[in-house]
């Protein structure tokens, strides 16, 4: 979805269509605190703070015993490990031989003890682009489901819904993620809109920008104007930060994917632009009664420019090999985004997951009904043949994916939440297994949510299960690199020994910052919140006919 999140298509639309920076000027107010360099390594808290029953920490000595370690940059699972954490700190990861002589001699201990017998550490995931939507959908209710899910850093598109909860969080005064939100060009800073305009001054821009705490920069708002939008992708780039880019349907006549990663942009958010690429001519083939500000049109048509490019045997080839190297060339970072697109290819699957009466909020609800007042509500008159050749864009979108990975790209994590029934926190393990749908090995996808997103962000020390790494981590009730569903919150279904079957437990503790989250007591606090959400809430044109009486 766009960078910036708004309910009315119409005042979201305008946005998209003006040249002018708006985004920008509506981003000068300057917070107290952003996150202005990389996590810092605190290993010796001056206090362990509870959070209700959902949280505590961080400790003084931490372990965890007895678990097998995945380490996020696509090495296999290994251990067993006792891991000893020290504030935020990974400080020692020790071999465990439970089989051996005397090995219970030898255990690490501290403050608190967490038996991980049978379960596997993780580093916790990044999510860099998601929504917080509008303020009827609580920012608890969204950080939770990130933090139950596995998320631990999370890249906010509407910056200002988090403004004055930067500080809290990096001094662990709120319970939440990460936040690295996503900014405009020239945002935290007093330039006009002339002035912004103006190529010359990009580099003083970016580094006002940078130095004001910000990293993430959202680029949509200038893909009309090549000279500024490389102006200010290499500004930023050269200041320390990275740059981001939606390349909406508007602007691909002017830049498409592979024009923006060779003008210097850093990532690739979502589909748009990679099949416009490998075209013959600079647009896509728009039916005569194409209206941009018709979503419903418009998202129609985003399927159709892929088939455009893969029912050609010649432009197929160039997307999948020319196309695919020279943005290996240029190192840019691919963002797929998939599982908040999935609905457009069954739209039924999408509004009946089974999640949505117990944990989706009424609000989100109300915004995914079909309207076409409302983005990415756009599925009325939605056919199967709209659905068909979304799935067939899955497939081609896919093949690309895998062909930038394995030749050595950058795919780093992303869901896009809360947008087109995808409730946010469910669309994490989602999209890991639309990413392994694409034949990326699992080892490779679970590198994309960790690692690589931590080295998109700029954070050396996160993303890893290493000594000396931040304590970011997830404790799982079953090997992730074998089942992704294991990091539901509900688990996956298993059959014992005696042919009963079960549920695992998900992901048993989230640690963030050394802090250690109970899991299960978050998702009833959500259960909580939404139940109060859907009080006095009516059937609609999605529930009505599968009513009981």
């Amino acid at each position: 979805m766009s960078g910036t999140s708004f309910t009315r298509a119409a005042g979201w639309l305008t946005r998209i269509a003006l040249p002018a920076l708006a985004l920008a000027v509506a981003g000068t107010a300057m917070p107290a605190a952003a996150q202005k360099g990389p996590v810092a390594l605190k290993p010796n808290p001056a206090e362990t703070k509870t959070f209700g029953n959902l949280a505590q920490g961080p400790y003084k000595r931490l372990v965890i015993r007895n678990v097998m370690v995945v380490p996020g940059n696509g090495g296999p699972p290994r251990g067993p490990y006792d891991i000893l954490i020290t504030g935020n700190v990974i400080k020692e990861m020790r071999r465990y031989f439970p089989y051996a002589e005397n090995a219970e001699a030898d255990r690490l201990t501290g403050d608190r003890v967490i038996e991980g017998d049978g379960k596997y550490v993780m580093p916790g995931m990044l999510n860099l682009h998601l929504h917080l939507r509008e303020d009827e959908l609580p920012l608890d209710y969204i950080y939770y489901l990130q933090l139950a899910t596995g998320v631990t850093s999370i890249g906010p598109a509407e910056e200002q819904r988090v403004r004055d909860q930067l500080a809290d969080e990096q001094a662990n005064r709120i319970l939440a993620p990460r936040l690295f939100p996503l900014y405009g060009w020239g945002s935290k800073t007093d330039y006009t809109e002339e002035q912004l305009a103006d190529t010359s001054l990009a580099p003083q821009i970016a580094e006002e920008m940078i130095s004001n705490g910000v990293r993430q920069v959202y680029l949509n708002q200038l893909a009309w104007n090549r000279d500024l939008f490389g102006a200010a992708a290499q500004a930023i780039d050269a200041a320390g930060g990275l740059t981001a880019l939606h390349v909406q349907p508007s602007s691909t006549s002017q830049i498409h994917a592979l024009d923006a990663a060779q003008l210097g942009v850093s990532m690739i958010v979502h589909h748009y632009g990679y099949a416009e690429s490998a075209l013959d001519r600079r647009v896509q083939d728009y039916p005569a009664d194409y209206n941009f500000f018709d979503e419903n049109k418009r998202f129609r048509e985003a399927a159709m420019v892929w088939e455009e490019v893969g029912r050609n045997p010649e432009t197929r080839e160039r997307l999948l090999n020319d196309v695919v190297d020279d943005l290996l060339e240029t190192g840019v970072v691919m963002q797929p985004n998939r599982a908040t697109y999935e609905a457009n290819r069954d739209i039924i699957r999408a509004q009946g997951l089974p999640w949505h009466e117990k944990y989706t909020h009424q609000a989100l609800w109300d915004w995914h009904l079909p309207n076409p007042d409302n983005h990415a509500a756009f599925q009325y008159d939605w056919t199967s043949q709209d659905e068909a050749a979304w799935f067939y864009m899955y497939g081609l979108w896919g093949d690309l994916i895998y062909e930038f990975n394995n030749r050595g790209g950058t795919v780093a994590f992303g869901t896009d939440d809360n947008f087109q029934w995808a409730t946010g926190g469910f669309g994490n393990i989602r999209e890991l297994q639309l990413l392994l749908e694409t034949g990326m090995h699992p080892l490779e996808v679970l590198q994309a949510a960790t690692f690589n997103s931590a080295k998109t962000i700029k954070e050396p020390k996160l993303g890893l299960i290493q000594e000396g790494y931040i304590a970011d981590l997830l404790l799982v009730d079953g090997n992730p690199v074998e089942n992704f569903r294991y990091l539901y919150p509900f688990g996956a279904i298993k059959m014992d020994e005696n042919r009963n079957m079960y549920r695992t437990q998900g992901i048993i503790h989230t640690i963030k910052d050394g802090i250690v989250i109970e899991n299960a007591a978050v998702m009833d606090e959500v259960e909580r919140i939404v139940k109060e959400s859907k009080v006095g809430a009516q059937p609609d044109i999605v529930t009505e006919p599968f009513l009981v009486d």
